[in-house]
């Protein structure tokens, strides 16, 4: 019989992620993720498919560093769980960054088991970069040794796939996302319709089809908080009139128009 999880049983599958990273169980971690299974770190990336090419992941970016997770919220829809977080990275060269961070967790049942069959991870590759060169000769030796474990575990292949995220939708997506939640805000109905592809419908809110007056109208009010550039995504931490949401913006992938717009609204309480 197929799983039908809870949100509370979705997000505990998920939480299983962070304690292995903390306990430094590189065999845990790789053991929640479905054989089939999808890493994308960070999106626009190259991503990781398979258990092998996981634990490579896992090698070059989790196995030398110690990571901390502050989570201002978690969302569970169907068989997703998303997270609006913070990491904080202590590197082994004592460099120290924080990444302003989105997860999003998609859960599979294999095997009578919850597993995680896709994680994308939506964060901004080059202010981190630029914040771990900052920290001076400890970031240095830390991005020296990471170049190297990327050689090492993933080979060139590993190196021209990270450098992918540092190309996207970038400013020109932030500043749409910025429009589109100053018109939802005010009620501006018309530049919702405009910026959501003048579409009859709106898919958000756990799958569900509004149009753009409904959006705009359940918005209203909007404030906007994190704002981030992902491959060609934007996601967007915000506060709505009923709580707060986490808004995923999918881009064409060739030109500045939002294909999809996921807005997520279902807390879980800790």
């Amino acid at each position: 019989m197929p799983l039908d999880p809870t949100a509370t049983q979705l997000r505990e599958a998920v939480l299983a992620s962070p304690r292995a990273v903390a306990a430094h169980d590189r065999n845990a971690w790789v053991g929640l993720f479905a054989g089939s299974a999808v890493v994308n770190d960070p999106v626009g990336s190259a991503p990781h498919t398979g258990p092998d090419a996981i634990a490579r992941f896992y090698e070059t970016f989790i196995a030398p560093n110690d990571i901390v997770f502050d989570v201002a919220h978690d969302f569970a829809e169907p068989a997703t769980v998303l997270r609006d977080l913070t990491i904080t990275i202590t590197m082994s060269t004592g460099a120290r960054v924080r990444v302003p961070m989105h997860l999003r967790y998609e859960v599979v049942e294999e095997e009578g088991a919850l597993r995680i069959g896709y994680l994308a991870a939506y964060w901004e590759l080059l202010p981190m970069v630029a914040q771990l060169m900052g920290t001076g000769l400890a970031g240095l030796r830390a991005g020296v040794r990471l170049g190297g474990l990327l050689l090492r575990n993933q080979g060139v292949s590993g190196l021209t796939g990270m450098a992918r995220a540092c190309t996207g939708i970038g400013g020109a997506g932030k500043r749409i996302a910025n429009r589109l939640c100053v018109a939802a805000a005010t009620g501006d109905t018309a530049t919702v319709t405009e910026l959501t592809g003048h579409r009859d419908t709106v898919r958000l809110w756990s799958g569900a089809a509004v149009t753009p007056a409904e959006l705009t109208v359940r918005a209203r009010g909007l404030r906007q908080g994190k704002t981030l550039a992902a491959g060609r995504s934007v996601t967007v931490s915000a506060d709505l009139p009923e709580g707060p949401a986490l808004l995923i913006l999918d881009f064409h992938p060739t030109r500045n128009r939002i294909e999809t717009l996921r807005v997520h609204t279902g807390i879980v309480a800790s």
